[in-house]
């Protein structure tokens, strides 16, 4: 079949994204750039006479770390080898990495066929923003902290260093940065966006259930009460796990995150909220 594969043009990763809305995996409404921002040759689009049947991301931090996400082909153009050659394409681009994905658990025996191992695996939780009774003294707008300070805090749950698309995301339109800060140290943050439905928290890290959940509440109460929002779990963090529940959410889907090579250190229980399961 005459499929070409190339790398998409920063104009053109709304593409990918689209193509995600279109799976049911309601991406941000802003999330492109941002995307485009963590490493801009990373987006791969298949091509056949010029028609996009199929999509990858694979997204390098630093040369070292690896993510693949946005994997897609168009349901009518499946079965052809069009997945397999993105797949082959994406990892490619990462040799010499360790890289992650969050992929739909039925494909785990699949992953690992090409090296993968299960770490842990997380859950899509879903619920109704309600107003807050009032915000706590020690939450300010993200945006009074430090950005050296918000990167270092992001390092200890995150594997590489990704300046670029965090300066990005906390300052994309239709969103909002809290952070809770004790005498001046950076104790929890988090970020709230809007999504082809409803708003999505992430991510949201905090040394505590009881900053996570204050977070939580803050968060909510920047959005119309009413609004669906979705909050990525991962499942091992059962403090997190509880906040979810305890605030009326369901989960809705599970995915599995997996590594090929050494599983990357990580303060998993920081992490209430999983940034983007595009890019980790």
């Amino acid at each position: 079949m005459d499929v070409a594969i190339r790398t998409l043009r920063g104009d053109e990763i709304q593409l990918a994204i689209d193509a995600a809305a279109r799976e049911g995996w309601n991406p941000g409404l802003h999330d492109a750039r941002c995307f485009h921002a963590a490493d801009p040759e990373s987006f791969l689009v298949a091509e056949h006479e010029g028609l996009p049947v199929g999509f990858i991301s694979a997204v390098s931090y630093g040369g070292k770390f690896g993510f693949i996400g946005l994997y897609i082909v168009a349901p009518t153009w499946r079965g052809r080898g069009i997945g397999m050659r993105l797949w082959k394409a994406g990892m490619a681009r990462l040799k010499g990495h360790v890289v992650g994905l969050d992929g739909v658990p039925a494909q785990q025996d699949n992953y690992r066929r090409s090296g993968f191992e299960l770490a842990w695996n997380n859950a899509r939780f879903a619920g109704i923003a309600r107003g807050s009774l009032g915000k706590a003294m020690q939450i300010a707008p993200l945006s009074t902290i430090d950005f050296d300070v918000l990167c270092a805090d992001d390092r200890r749950v995150f594997p590489a260093s990704r300046e670029a698309f965090l300066r990005g995301w906390i300052a994309m339109p239709e969103s909002t940065g809290l952070a809770w800060t004790d005498q001046g140290r950076l104790a929890g943050w988090g970020v709230i966006r809007r999504c082809r439905e409803g708003r999505k928290i992430g991510p949201l890290i905090a040394e505590s259930p009881e900053v996570a959940n204050a977070l939580f509440d803050a968060l909510c109460a920047s959005v119309p009460a009413g609004d669906t929002v979705y909050l990525d779990v991962p499942l091992p963090n059962a403090d997190a796990v509880t906040l979810a529940e305890a605030h009326g959410m369901q989960s809705v889907f599970e995915t599995a995150r997996m590594y090929a090579g050494p599983a990357p250190a990580c303060e998993l229980e920081r992490v209430y909220g999983i940034t983007t399961f595009e890019l980790g």
